[in-house]
């Protein structure tokens, strides 16, 4: 015991320096011959190979058996969410059918008329006001398309603007952001009424609100049908913010970025005024002046 301790202490102190000498022996010898060491290696994996092969088996066995498990825990997981959300859907698929069973009692005990089927030209988008205190697009569609003053210019996400005048082959529509646009509109959530009206501005405000009213920020916002000019519920924006008491709205349209619009006819164009076209002064023709009556010689 007390020799063995000694050589410890030897190896020990030596093994350092000895790695370092067998690893630089080893370097100078791959480098002078490099097929040396692949002549030793390869002789050395092909013999090691099955019992590297016998030890990756379980590993790769384990590896699957994991990923089995994993996958039949999340199909386990989406299989019970599926099934909440079945529940769901069922659940608002009964509330939709005793609504609509509801609805259509109401409307045979109401003789209710339903709205006209609306019908819609697709336009595009030719030119832009390009001024600071106008707000609208000219569009290549007119009288010869069906188009006429008051009828919707709608977008893809909601309410644009109107037809304010019209051309046999062309038209204005007059946008939301106008400062001549006014549109009743009917707060989703709280059911007020207001007026949209356009200043000129990115977001148009809200006016005649009541004072009790209880406007929240983000709130839907679409067309009541009052006045006659729009139908009821129409897409307009959303309630993007109240400073000093002055309710602002970000339109769902991007009305800086219109290429194409669709305009509705609801069959209410007829309820606007429109306009009087100019009187024609008649030319009087000399023949058609009455001549001075003669006066009879006595």
């Amino acid at each position: 015991m007390r020799v063995a301790a000694p050589l410890k202490a030897i190896g020990s102190r030596f093994a350092l320096p000895l790695l370092i000498i067998a690893s630089a022996v080893l370097i100078v010898l791959n480098k002078a011959d490099s097929g040396l060491f692949e002549r030793i290696r390869t002789p050395f994996v092909d013999a090691v190979e099955p019992v590297l092969a016998f030890f990756a088996r379980p590993a790769a066995t384990l590896d699957a058996v994991t990923e089995r498990v994993e996958s039949a825990v999340a199909l386990y997981a989406e299989n019970q969410r599926l099934k909440e959300e079945n529940q769901r859907l069922l659940h608002w698929q009964h509330a939709a059918r005793t609504l609509l069973a509801e609805n259509q009692r109401l409307k045979a005990l109401l003789n209710f008329a339903p709205d006209p089927p609306a019908s819609f030209v697709s336009a595009r988008v030719i030119a832009h006001s390009g001024g600071s205190f106008v707000r609208s697009v000219l569009i290549n569609a007119g009288r010869v398309d069906g188009i006429a003053r008051g009828q919707a210019a709608l977008a893809g996400e909601g309410l644009a603007g109107r037809i304010a005048e019209v051309g046999e082959r062309t038209a204005r529509v007059l946008l939301l952001t106008d400062l001549n646009s006014r549109v009743p509109v009917l707060l989703d959530t709280s059911r007020e009424r207001a007026v949209l009206a356009g200043d000129n501005s990115e977001r148009p405000r809200l006016l005649y609100l009541p004072a009790r009213a209880e406007v929240k920020i983000g709130e839907r916002v679409v067309s009541s049908g009052h006045g006659g000019v729009f139908p009821p519920n129409l897409p307009v924006g959303v309630v993007a913010a109240i400073e000093d008491g002055i309710v602002r709205v970000e339109p769902y349209v991007e009305l800086s970025r219109l290429d194409y619009l669709r305009i509705v006819d609801y069959g209410l164009s007829g309820v606007l005024p429109q306009p009087v076209p100019p009187k024609t002064r008649e030319r009087r023709s000399k023949s058609a002046e009455p001549e001075p009556p003669v006066e009879e010689m006595p």
